[in-house]
């Protein structure tokens, strides 16, 4: 299974805004820290405020904020928000499934159950975890050495 880059780079986003709470934070600074596009940051962001993920204020002097508590952002909703699609296979959309065995073949159920299980674990999980995971705290430094030309 991979996630979309839609899906990725909100976690990234939550995990940027959360390692500077103190603070507003630009899209273009983010979009600076990764190395990944404005244009797609916007939409990410877009995604996150209509989650009530994050604040965004615009303008010259705007910005993005968390609008909750890291440990009220669970990481499985975050991805379900995010992931325009979390169909593995052709056969999990009837509308469009052409495969001529979907009617007799019990893959789609051990691939509904593998996902099921996936987001579960994603589920047990906030945006807390990983500020506050040991690595977490190196988290800032990175960023801010990243931030150095």
């Amino acid at each position: 299974m991979q996630l979309s880059l839609h899906a990725d780079y909100s976690l990234r986003v939550l995990i940027y805004v959360g390692t500077h709470r103190n603070r507003q934070i630009t899209t273009s600074e983010i979009s600076d820290a990764y190395g990944i596009s404005k244009n797609h940051l916007v939409r990410v962001v877009q995604t996150l405020a209509a989650h009530d993920y994050l604040n965004v204020q615009t303008g010259r002097s705007g910005g993005i904020t968390l609008a909750k508590d890291p440990g009220d952002i669970r990481l499985g909703k975050v991805v379900r928000e995010a992931e325009p699609s979390l169909r593995l296979v052709e056969c999990f959309d009837r509308a469009t499934n052409t495969c001529p065995i979907a009617p007799a073949c019990s893959l789609k159920h051990m691939l509904h159950e593998a996902l099921d299980a996936f987001l579960a674990t994603l589920d047990r999980h906030t945006l807390a975890d990983i500020l506050a995971a040991p690595a977490g705290g190196q988290l800032t430094e990175l960023f801010r050495i990243a931030a150095v030309p």
